[in-house]
């Protein structure tokens, strides 16, 4: 029994103690989007299809069993799942023009030796590779600010159902900032825990401040780092508003 599977058990037997069923339910929705992203890299390489098509494909479908499978089809998840679709939309054609003027697409020079004895024509547009990935990077952070979100609306108007939507909107947006600068934070701290090992590579090679910025590869998961954040804050006063529209549509009407 390797290491990683006494880790899988360590995670299973403490989520189903602290989270029962919907620990379970989370803990198989690891492996489902695992699996989604597998089929992804399949589909990436097919010349017939886009992989930007492919990638938002891929995204509906992580977003449906993070909201959906884990949570089950109520009205937080379908609000919730609805902000997400529609901030990622949204978030495409941003990160498009980021991609193609930054040119952060291919291989950073530090990755040349490793890359060496292989052959860089592999038939794929590396530019809607990148744009892609950063795609595939901001779903996980959209969808859990969004049902962080929807989630205490719903409680506010099952406690308060004579709310108006104004007041629910304004509830919604208070508990969003309340979670840009946590959400921020995790970001970051997850690029500098993934690339602490290169930061160090660059202050031992004795990169300069301009150096490090124009790398290919940090300013690769800055970009990436700023649309996940962009994505988060989008997607604020879009789940706001949408929860609070379908929660009070019918007391309007």
């Amino acid at each position: 029994m390797n290491a990683i599977v006494v880790l899988a058990l360590i995670l299973f037997v403490l989520m189903f103690a602290i989270g029962g069923k919907k620990g379970i339910r989370s803990f198989i929705a690891l492996f489902l989007n695992f699996i989604v992203v597998i089929v992804l890299l399949f589909f990436m390489n097919v010349p017939s299809l886009n992989p930007i098509v492919v990638t938002l494909i891929a995204c509906i479908v992580i977003s449906w069993i993070n909201l959906f499978f884990i949570n089950k089809i109520n009205k937080k998840t379908q609000t919730a799942f609805v902000a997400s679709i529609i901030s990622t939309l949204v978030l495409v054609g941003v990160i498009t023009f980021i991609s193609q003027f930054a040119l952060i697409q291919g291989f950073g020079e530090e990755e040349t030796e490793e890359l060496g004895a292989y052959s860089l024509y592999v038939g794929v547009d590396f530019m809607k590779i990148a744009i892609s990935v950063i795609i595939m990077s901001t779903i996980g952070a959209i969808t859990d600010a969004a049902i962080a979100i929807s989630s205490p609306m719903q409680e506010m108007y099952s406690h308060q159902p004579t709310i108006d939507r104004k007041a629910l909107f304004r509830f919604g947006m208070s508990i969003g900032r309340d979670i840009i600068g946590t959400s921020m934070n995790t970001l970051f701290f997850a690029f500098i825990g993934s690339y602490l090992a290169l930061l160090i590579w660059f202050k031992d090679l004795h990169y300069s401040f301009g150096d490090i910025v124009n790398s290919k590869i940090f300013s690769g998961e800055v970009i990436t780092i700023c649309c996940s954040g962009l994505g988060v804050v989008l997607v604020i006063p879009i789940t706001s508003w949408i929860t609070a529209y379908y929660f009070t549509r019918k007391k309007v009407q």
